[in-house]
């Protein structure tokens, strides 16, 4: 399986190319579970549990249970959500909740990820425990799967990795404040604040996903900057924290199609 594994500021991405070998390796547990994340996805590995034995992880019952009212609430309050998922219904990549998103336990450093093989965002039930939590990974993979289903991207291409994660990091995360956080800005390169966000955190993503040297992966981003940088849809702007504009852009979406109906539960 390939992931796209984003989370928040202080954890990994990871993006698992297909490869026969690496995957007849995760289906054994052999040498390919650590280098590309298979690890982090304890439920999406072979189990020798019982049924009896899973059914009496109480605990993660009752995450998982949160976790799916959560993405609930976020489908039917969040005008973010609500965008994305009328421009992926507009671009013909229609999205059924209970099919393509699914809630999971993870490793504790990472709170979601995209498995483009199955077209499936993951959501980590033991880590995003909030509705705010969940909107933000809900955003961020549903630009990936936005991209890859406009694009059809192979993730083992560094430059559509660079591409896809520059997009979620300019459009689901990076604001002024949370580049001074990060200490991504200071007073001498105010103007530049976003961009510099931008690159660090699509930077810390691939070099969390590849095994290339942190010159290529810059290579790889510069290469791509430019094109991926300016392509703010379906949002059209980057968003300011503390400000309407998640709302704006979800009002202005209706101009180009992006209604989304609210299922019923």
């Amino acid at each position: 399986m390939t992931f796209i594994v984003e989370n928040d500021e202080n954890s990994k991405s990871t993006d698992e190319p297909s490869n026969s070998k690496e995957d007849t390796a995760q289906k054994s547990g052999g040498f390919g579970e650590s280098k590309w994340g298979y690890d982090l996805y304890p439920e999406r590995k072979p189990s020798s549990e019982t049924r009896f034995e899973k059914f009496m992880k109480g605990r993660s019952n009752i995450d998982k249970n949160k976790c799916e009212q959560n993405v609930y609430k976020c489908i039917l309050r969040s005008p973010l959500v609500k965008l994305m998922l009328g421009a992926l219904n507009r671009s013909g990549c229609t999205v059924d909740i209970r099919r393509h998103i699914s809630c999971e336990e993870c490793a504790p450093n990472v709170s979601g990820g995209f498995d483009p093989i199955l077209n499936q965002v993951v959501i980590c039930q033991n880590t995003a425990t909030s509705p705010g939590l969940v909107q933000g990974v809900l955003t961020h993979e549903f630009i990936h799967m936005l991209d890859n289903c406009q694009n059809k991207l192979d993730f083992t291409n560094l430059d559509h990795l660079a591409c896809t994660e520059i997009r979620a990091a300019n459009l689901a995360h990076c604001s002024w404040v949370s580049a001074w956080i990060n200490g991504d800005t200071s007073i001498f390169n105010f103007k530049e604040t976003h961009q510099y966000c931008v690159k660090n955190k699509a930077l810390s993503s691939i070099m969390a996903v590849r095994n290339v040297t942190e010159e290529e992966a810059m290579i790889a981003i510069n290469r791509v900057f430019p094109k991926c940088y300016n392509d703010l849809e379906p949002l059209g702007r980057r968003l300011r924290r503390n400000s309407d504009d998640m709302f704006k852009a979800y009002a202005e979406g209706a101009y180009y199609g992006y209604e989304y109906e609210i299922p019923q539960k």
